[in-house]
């Protein structure tokens, strides 16, 4: 394994707000319901200088290199205040320089969009929006627990597009509990009139440590399934709408922050439960950060986590699995840089999976063709 060279591969930060009024059935993220539906200015100001501590421990993390992209998650980011994050967002600068066009994302639900009006958080430099609508169908949205309505999430598309917002992307789910076709399709048709510029759309998947888990929901029969993948790809390909991650369908640029994770690069985090990744000369670590609020809060920064190397033999496949989510791929050159690990290495396997007409036959880029999509964990598994 050669020497890395951080300088030369982008650093992003990811930024985990942990709150929620409830927690959905369906959830299995680090998210904890806020006492009383509402977060205090107290915990909220304590939690942005835990978050400020944090950042602290990380600057040397970054070698020289500037913020590239934020990324604010949750729970639901947008119970903390405008306010709130104009102080977070100048202390952080305090510390390490963000790119003057850093892209910052700020996930929003359509029920606690009424914090703050969305030209306030435009206002303290958030410039891209991830509204978590999941459906416009009411019946839907309640049994996936959320709390807004489908007149909340069209309105939210609204004003924040009212607001100033040019990057606005919503998160749908199909395949859910007892849904058609009809209204799979119908929920796709709604955000692209509204005018969303970025789409999120996935299958409902049933995960461990959910109430959906414990008390099993029925679902829609794989034929149904697969039509609704079928036609609402067509309609998304119809309405101008470019499929470049597997999940992912944008009219404006790729979202930079997403991005950078699927190129391998490096992300800065922080926050309860946040994950990181990062390049130093001698090897590509991971961390992640205590998961409960309240132990995030009474322990210092250095206790939160450990950091973990990424074993030569086990970077193939983690470069592959987010490479490979991308429908055109990376530039081969891009394996050498961010692993520290020569291509050659993967000649045979390469070569056999471009014989199956899995990869493409490009060897400048590493990607699959439309055959290994369809076959992506096959795919994966020919490099672990």
């Amino acid at each position: 394994m050669s020497q890395l060279n951080p300088a030369s591969i982008p650093l992003s930060l990811y930024i985990h707000m942990p709150w929620c009024v409830r927690k959905c059935p369906y959830c299995d993220f680090n998210s904890h319901a806020v006492p009383d539906g509402q977060l205090s200015m107290d915990l909220e100001q304590q939690y942005l200088a835990a978050l400020v501590a944090d950042f602290e421990t990380q600057v040397g993390m970054a070698q020289g290199r500037t913020i590239h992209s934020v990324f604010i998650g949750g729970g639901t980011p947008s119970l903390i205040s405008a306010k709130g994050y104009q102080w977070l967002f100048d202390q952080l600068k305090g510390l390490l320089a963000f790119d003057e066009n850093c892209e910052i994302t700020l996930e929003a639900n359509p029920g606690t969009v009424e914090h703050d009006p969305f030209k306030d958080y435009l206002a303290v430099g958030i410039n891209r929006l991830s509204l978590g609508v999941q459906s416009f169908d009411s019946e839907h949205l309640q049994r996936l627990g959320r709390i807004h309505s489908a007149n909340n999430a069209l309105d939210a598309i609204q004003q924040a597009r009212q607001a100033g917002f040019e990057r606005v992307n919503v998160d749908l789910m199909h395949g859910l509990p007892q849904q058609s076709l009809e209204q799979a399709l119908n929920d796709l048709k709604l955000a692209v009139e509204q005018g969303a510029t970025h789409i999120s759309w996935y299958q409902l998947t049933i995960e461990p440590n959910t109430v959906f888990f414990r008390t099993q929901p029925v679902l829609p029969q794989d034929e149904v399934l697969e039509e609704i993948q079928a036609q609402g790809e067509a309609y998304l390909k119809a309405n101008g709408y470019i499929n470049y991650e597997v999940s992912a369908w944008r009219k404006e640029k790729p979202s930079a922050h997403n991005l950078n994770y699927w190129q391998f690069g490096d992300y800065l985090a922080i926050g309860a439960g946040a994950h990181g990744k990062v390049t130093r000369p001698d090897g590509i670590y991971r961390f992640q950060k205590t998961r409960l609020p309240k132990d995030y809060l009474a322990k210092v920064p250095a206790e939160h986590g450990q950091m973990k190397r990424i074993e030569a033999e086990e970077l193939p496949f983690e470069f592959m699995m987010n490479a490979l989510r991308l429908n055109n791929g990376v530039n081969s050159e891009f394996y050498a840089q961010r692993t520290g690990l020569e291509l050659n290495d993967l000649d045979a396997t390469l070569k056999q999976l471009r014989e199956k007409k899995l990869l493409i036959a490009d060897v400048n880029r590493i990607a699959c063709t439309e055959q290994g999509h369809i076959f992506l964990n096959s795919v994966l598994e020919a490099f672990l």
